[in-house]
């Protein structure tokens, strides 16, 4: 097993500073590049790079932009036993909750085609190479970009700030486009995402099966995408009020489950943990017990602590007093008390462990390598393709922390 080095591997160091945006999700790229695991590698080893495809005639559908250019993905080819299978990542990058936000995050990669990347490494669970990706390395694997601002489901406009929410229609222009480039003929199939997308892969799973007849294998694995509708550390709820502006900005209601908004507003109907127990296909639930994005921007987000006492803390977890790190286990408990429901079927998987991260799919170190975050002596990588391929049961819950000394802890200052 090749053994890869990244730069910022336990610690990761955030250029610039952490502004109150952070409450509407405007992190520059840096800050979700960190936290989705895009490092900078040791000198020596050169992952695949993939290139960027625009998905031609998107925007005859409205399937567009924030700024109404069109919409992308990666592809590299599956071949062998891999040639008929199908993974699709979709991309992650936080949610933009008004019209001042969307109108910065258009001018970066999150909301237009024009800035991304023509060129990004495939790593992890996008790997090429058996070492690094056992199960997977040989499939169709597609990167969709990210350039919505709200998990891929909005459908709406506003015309005089310029803007396009069009997440639902570029989900389905890019499913329509590979299916005409040969996913329609998948023998197996994993829609996969990493946190917006984690969450975007939860709120499509069962559209998703619904593309393949019933003899193809389908199934959806999310990553760090379980947010949770908790009280923040002042007492209010900083994620659903942001959550309830992406609802009600970007016209998400409408592509949420109706089984869910049948008996909630939508705004609880964007919250994983009422949706996760209602997924048809199979569902895997990959996620940090003390998830680093939602201890810094649901949990305690400078908004909700003005006078700084969580400042520390919210950084490197080794600077919590023992009453932070009680009210952190908290946090933990409310995400076992999520997913109970959910671990009673034998179709599901999980993997929670007790780690201060966030994105461990598309990272080589947390995916697959030597020193992998393991729970009972099982990595990740392992974890889910022993679940997808039905080799195993998979239902793993770490002990709470300190107790796993194998996590790959972010720490940032």
């Amino acid at each position: 097993m090749m053994k890869l080095f990244w730069v910022g591997i336990a610690v990761l160091v955030v250029f610039g500073k952490w502004v109150d945006a952070f409450v509407e999700f405007s992190l520059n790229d840096t800050e979700i590049s960190l936290l989705e695991g895009h490092g900078v590698y040791k000198a020596g080893y050169n992952p695949l790079l993939v290139g960027l495809t625009l998905i031609q005639g998107a925007n005859a559908k409205g399937a567009v932009c924030l700024d109404g250019t069109l919409p992308g993905y990666h592809w590299h080819r599956g071949y062998g036993s891999g040639a008929n299978n199908w993974l699709i990542q979709l991309e992650g990058g936080g949610w933009c909750n008004s019209v001042r936000n969307c109108v910065y995050r258009k001018t970066t990669r999150r909301g237009s085609s024009t800035y991304m990347e023509k060129q990004i490494p495939f790593t992890g669970i996008l790997s090429d190479k058996a070492e690094e990706n056992p199960d997977f390395y040989n499939w169709n694997r597609v990167k969709l970009r990210y350039c919505d601002g709200a998990s891929f489901t909005g459908d709406n406009e506003h015309k005089a700030a310029q803007l396009q929410f069009r997440g639902q229609r570029i989900w389905w222009a890019a499913m329509e486009d590979l299916m005409s480039k040969g996913m329609q003929n998948a023998h197996q199939a994993l829609l996969s995402g990493c946190s917006a997308g984690g969450l975007a892969s939860i709120l499509h799973c069962d559209e998703y099966r619904s593309l393949f007849p019933g003899t193809t294998k389908v199934k959806c694995l999310s990553d760090a995408g379980l947010f949770l509708d908790v009280v923040d550390v002042s007492g209010g709820r900083t994620l659903r009020n942001l959550y309830s502006g992406v609802v009600g900005l970007q016209g998400v209601q409408k592509s949420l489950p109706r089984v869910c908004t049948n008996h909630l507003d939508p705004t609880s109907c964007f919250f994983p943990q009422n949706l996760i127990a209602s997924v048809k296909t199979p569902l895997f639930i990959l996620n940090a017990a003390y998830d680093s994005w939602q201890i810094q921007s649901s949990l305690a987000p400078p908004s909700a602590d003005p006078h700084g006492y969580w400042h520390e803390c919210r950084l490197n977890h080794a600077k919590c007093s023992p009453s932070q790190i009680q009210f952190l286990q908290g946090f933990r408990n409310q995400m076992l008390n999520v997913i109970r429901r959910f671990s009673v079927s034998h179709q599901n998987g999980l993997f929670i462990n007790s780690c201060f991260a966030h994105c461990q799919t598309e990272r080589q170190d947390t995916w697959f390598a030597d020193d992998s975050p393991v729970i009972r002596n099982k990595p990740i990588a392992l974890a889910v393709g022993d679940w997808y391929f039905d080799r195993a049961a998979v239902k793993e819950i770490d002990c709470p922390y300190p107790c796993d000394n194998t996590c790959h802890n972010l720490v940032f200052r």
